[in-house]
């Protein structure tokens, strides 16, 4: 028993934390509700499940699962596939058939195989699979969970009931984040809190993740402390930018910028991102607006291409300089 507890007690707080009942999990009560009635009537479908990451899809499918079968039956009645494991065409005619195609003498019900980031199948391994979950749908449930329902064929979609998780709101992961606040007996403070939901866009495994780092790597939890952990740009470093874009010449701006992103270790897609919501507070003619955030843009699709960050600062330097030229801008 000690054992046990100690090893829970150095799990990650994502899986330290991880919901265990349906009735823990934060948000998607549309959806646990309609599952919940699935299993209270003994009809469970295929299930599909598709969203962002950090959403709580596995959570949602493994609470279902200890929800249908005690500890003693879990090992033997379900069989949970990574990205991590091997996904041709062969897993899919080995491990899968043989588990769906072998009855449980003792044991009542269906089993249930979990295939976890199935758009990393391959598109045999997807099309091998259509036959087993029609052949075996009597013995087995498959729940199919996926990033990018694009990836998934259609022929393996229509066989499954979907359910789209989309991300979490503040409001939906805040008391979860001031449970594990509470739990870890964490400082922390609310520009931290604040900080944490602005990067994690709905990401409740980010929130954790980003919360035990900054705690362990400064033991306080500050707007500062957790932009720098993750290496994002703090917002006065954004003003600072910003600042030397609409009034410095081209190669004091270059200069300045190359080193902040030296010594903080930043990258310009981070900066690019924040200087775009930055810009919008600014009263530029609707007309500089427009051709300035085209440019942005063009500037985000290179780096995402591969572009060289250098080449690509001094486009943005440039489309500050342009816009600066033709009108100096007033502050809002």
């Amino acid at each position: 028993m000690v054992q046990t507890e100690q090893v829970r007690v150095n799990l990650p707080w994502v899986e330290k934390y991880r919901p265990s009942t349906l009735d823990e999990l934060v948000s998607h009560e549309d959806i646990i509700r309609t599952i919940s009635k699935f299993i209270k009537d003994d009809q469970v479908p295929h299930l599909l499940f598709y969203g962002p990451p950090g959403t709580g899809k596995t959570s949602t499918i493994l609470a279902c699962a200890r929800q249908l079968y005690t500890p003693a039956q879990f090992s033997s009645m379900v069989l949970e596939l990574n990205a991590s494991d091997d996904r041709g065409i062969g897993i899919v005619r080995g491990q899968i058939l043989t588990f769906a195609s072998t009855r449980t003498i003792f044991k009542k019900g269906f089993k249930l195989i979990i295939l976890d980031e199935a758009d990393a199948m391959t598109m045999d391994a997807q099309n091998a699979l259509r036959r087993v979950i029609e052949k075996y749908t009597e013995n087995v449930r498959f729940c199919i969970i996926c990033n990018y329902l694009s990836k998934l064929v259609p022929a393996l979609q229509s066989r499954c009931t979907k359910f789209r998780f989309k991300p979490l709101s503040p409001d939906q992961i805040l008391p979860r984040l001031n449970y594990v606040v509470d739990e870890e007996k964490v400082t922390i403070t609310e520009d931290g809190k604040k900080a944490l939901l602005t990067l994690a866009n709905g990401d409740m495994r980010k929130v954790l993740n980003v919360l035990q780092s900054t705690w362990l790597a400064y033991k306080n939890v500050t707007e500062d402390n957790v932009y720098t952990c993750v290496g994002h740009p703090l917002r006065t470093d954004i003003e600072n930018i910003v600042k030397w874009l609409l009034n410095e010449n081209f190669s004091d701006t270059y200069k300045n910028i190359r080193e902040l992103k030296m010594i903080k270790g930043l990258a310009l897609h981070d900066i690019l991102t924040e200087v775009h919501k930055y810009i919008h507070r600014i009263e530029f003619p609707f007309d500089l607006m427009i051709d300035l955030l085209a440019t942005l843009s063009d500037i985000e699709y290179r780096l995402c291409a591969g572009a060289n960050e250098n080449l690509q600062l001094t486009a943005l330097i440039s489309a500050f300089q342009r816009v600066k030229d033709i009108s100096p801008p007033e502050e809002s």
